[in-house]
C-alpha cells in the first residue's frame, strides 16, 4: 500500500517522502488498542516496489533494547547477575587499561581502577565505545570494529572480543556513557553465558514467544520481496545505494550485532513494544522492564551526552526522557533511533507506541525531522 493522503499519520510521512529525497516510509502510532499504520512511497529511488506494512527494514540501534532484554531474561533467571564481572564470561576484558587522557597518545594508559560488571555494560558505562568528540585517537580504533551497514565484513565474536581487549578504554568504569559498543558486548555475553547462539537465543526468548516472524540477522529468500533497499545522503542532497535486498542480509553474519544488526518490521517491534507496557508479559519480570525503562546517569553525564540523548536520560539499551521540553517528551518515555533512518519508543503513562521505519541514513544522532513529526502526531500536538 502507498498511502499519499494529507490527512493522518500518512499525512505526516508523505511531505517527507515527496520532497525526497528519502524514498519512503512506514510509520505505526499506538495509543493503547487504537493502532494507525501509514506506507507512504516505495522500497527503491526507481519507484519499482511499493513499501507495506509489512515491508522489512534494516532497524539498526533500535537493536539495542531487544539485546538488553535478552540480556535482562539471563539476570531474571538468576544465571547472570548486574553486579557480576564481565570477566567470569569474557575473560579478554579482565584487565582492561584506560587511556591517561582522553585527548592523548593511546599508548599513555593506566590499569582500570576496577573490575567492568555488567551493570557497566547495561548503563553503556563500560568504558568502550563513542563520545561527542569522534576525533578522539582511541574513538578512531573503535571504528575499526563498527560497520552497521555492511555486517558480513565483520569478524566471529572471538575475534572481534580479542581485537576490542586491545583497545584502552576511554574513561575509567562507572565514569562517563559511551555510545554503542556495550551492545555488541552484551550480545557476545550472551552467546558465553548460554551456549547459545545470539540469533538462536534471541529467537528463542523474544521473537517467538512475541511472535516477531519477521525480526532476526538476515532475511531469507522467500521474504526479500519485502525487504527494502538501503540508501545515504550525497554530499548534493541525493541518495546513494548502499544495499540491496541482496546483499548483506542474505545469510547470517559471522558476528551479529547486538548493537545494531537486525531487521524488521513495524508491526513486531509494536509487539516487543506492548510486551514492555504489559511489564513484561511472559518474556521479562516487571523489575527487569523498570530497570531498562529507568534513567541510570547522573545530571553530569546526560550533559556530556546531548548529541545522543538530546539531553535525556538512559535506561538499559535505549534513552529515558526525564524532563520534558517537546510535545512529545514525557518523563519515562523509552525508546531509541537507528542510524538506518528508524526510531521506536513507547510511554508507558499514556500507553502510546511509535514507530517509524524508513531507509535512508541519518547524517549523524540527531534526530530528523520526519522523526520529530512522528512523535509530535503521536503525542498529539499536530
Amino acid at each position: 500500500m502507498t498511502d499519499t493522503s494529507t490527512h493522518g499519520l500518512a499525512g505526516v510521512l508523505a511531505p517527507h517522502v515527496t520532497k525526497g529525497p528519502v524514498p519512503g516510509a512506514v510509520g505505526l502510532v499506538a495509543r493503547g488498542d487504537q493502532v494507525e499504520v501509514a506506507a507512504v512511497g516505495h522500497s527503491d529511488t526507481e519507484g519499482t516496489t511499493p513499501l507495506a506494512r509489512d515491508s522489512i527494514f534494516r532497524i539498526a540501534s533500535m537493536t539495542k533494547p531487544i539485546t538488553a532484554a535478552a540480556v535482562m531474561t539471563l539476570v531474571d533467571e538468576g544465571r547472570i547477575a548486574l553486579d557480576a564481572p564481565i570477566a567470569h564470561w569474557l575473560p579478554e576484558l579482565a584487565s582492561p587499561n584506560v587511556v591517561r587522557d582522553p585527548h592523548g597518545p593511546v599508548e599513555d594508559v593506566v590499569p582500570a581502577a576496577r573490575a567492568l560488571t555488567v551493570e557497566d555494560l547495561m548503563t553503556f558505562r563500560a568504558g568502550w565505545g563513542f563520545p561527542s568528540d569522534f576525533s578522539l585517537p582511541v574513538v578512531q580504533l573503535m571504528f575499526t570494529l563498527l560497520d552497521p551497514f555492511a555486517p558480513k565484513t565483520l569478524p566471529d565474536p572471538d575475534t572481534w572480543l580479542a581485537a576490542l581487549a586491545r583497545i584502552p578504554l576511554l574513561h575509567q568504569p562507572g565514569e562517563a556513557w559511551l555510545y554503542n559498543a556495550c551492545s555488541d558486548i552484551q550480545g557476545v555475553l550472551i552467546q558465553r553465558a548460554t551456549g547459545t547462539s545470539l540469533p538462536d537465543f534471541l529467537a528463542e526468548r523474544i521473537f517467538e514467544p512475541l511472535g516477531m516472524k519477521d525480526t532476526g540477522f538476515e532475511v531469507p529468500a522467500a521474504a526479500r520481496d519485502r525487504f527494502t533497499h538501503l540508501y545515504a545522503p550525497t554530499p548534493e542532497g541525493g541518495a546513494r545505494l548502499v544495499d540491496t535486498p541482496d546483499g548483506q542480509w542474505t545469510g547470517l553474519p559471522a558476528f551479529p550485532s547486538g548493537a545494531g544488526g537486525l531487521v524488521s518490521t513495524a508491526d513486531d517491534w509494536w509487539a516487543f513494544a506492548r510486551m514492555l507496557l504489559a511489564g513484561g508479559g511472559d518474556v521479562l519480570s516487571a523489575d527487569a522492564v523498570r530497570r531498562m525503562t529507568t534513567n541510570h546517569l547522573t545530571d553530569a553525564q546526560r550533559a556530556e551526552i546531548e548529541i545522543f540523548t538530546q539531553g535525556q536520560g538512559w535506561g538499559y539499551g535505549g534513552s529515558v526522557d526525564v524532563e520534558r521540553h517537546e510535545p512529545w517528551e514525557v518523563p519515562g518515555r523509552y525508546g531509541w533511533t537507528g542510524g538506518s533512518g528508524c526510531a521506536a519508543h513507547l510511554t508507558p503513562s499514556t500507553g502510546t507506541v511509535t514507530v517509524l521505519l524508513s531507509q535512508y541514513t541519518m547524517t549523524g544522532p540527531t534526530p530528523t525531522p520526519m522523526m520529530r513529526d512522528v512523535w509530535a502526531y503521536g503525542a498529539g500536538a499536530r
